[in-house]
């Protein structure tokens, strides 16, 4: 069903008392702060703790998303991206990931890779489970698990380097990553 929304008009829609209201941050109020996107906010706010969160949503593609934006309107995706958007100042870390890339667009499975390349070079480990092949070639290390999937699977069919795997003969996965290869150029 949809939502039901209505309208206060004693904040006039605002959602803060005129006393929460009268407070200002260079001249701003926590309804207009809340109005601006990731971006907006991005240019407005200086201060350390609050960019690097807001650094991380542009980081993640989620720059035209409103700072006051009710979770319940994003979608499964951009969700994810908030997720990950408030991981990437941190070092350290272990990350796994199943299937990052179900359902993205070319162009933002590039973004994708790029973050996750940046989490690695920031001393995180990152361990991604996919069939993309893209993510397959920029992997460091690949471990392909097969023959087939769940209960047919389970063996250890290779582990080494995208180029070690281009090399080998024996998995199905090399002879698909050669021609992906030979196809991106």
């Amino acid at each position: 069903m949809d939502p039901i929304t209505t309208h206060c008009d004693t904040c006039d829609g605002r959602r803060f008392k005129e006393e929460v209201l009268a407070h200002r941050l260079r001249d701003r109020s926590i309804a207009d702060v809340l109005d601006m996107s990731a971006a907006e906010a991005a240019e407005f706010f200086t201060e350390k703790q609050v960019r690097s969160k807001l650094d991380g949503m542009l980081e993640t593609g989620l720059a035209y998303l409103g700072l006051g934006q009710s979770l319940s309107t994003l979608s499964g995706g951009e969700r994810q991206r908030i997720k990950l958007a408030d991981q990437l100042a941190k070092t350290g870390g272990l990350y796994i990931l199943d299937e990052p890339t179900a359902g993205l667009h070319m162009s933002d499975i590039d973004m994708l890779l790029n973050l996750l390349n940046g989490m690695v070079d920031r001393g995180n480990t990152v361990v991604v489970i996919e069939h993309n092949l893209s993510v397959i070639a920029q992997a460091d290390w690949v471990i392909d698990v097969g023959p087939g999937g769940g209960r047919d699977g389970g063996e250890i069919m290779f582990t080494g380097t995208p180029d070690e795997l281009l090399a080998a003969e024996a998995p199905l996965i090399s002879e698909h990553l050669r021609e992906y290869r030979t196809a991106a150029g």
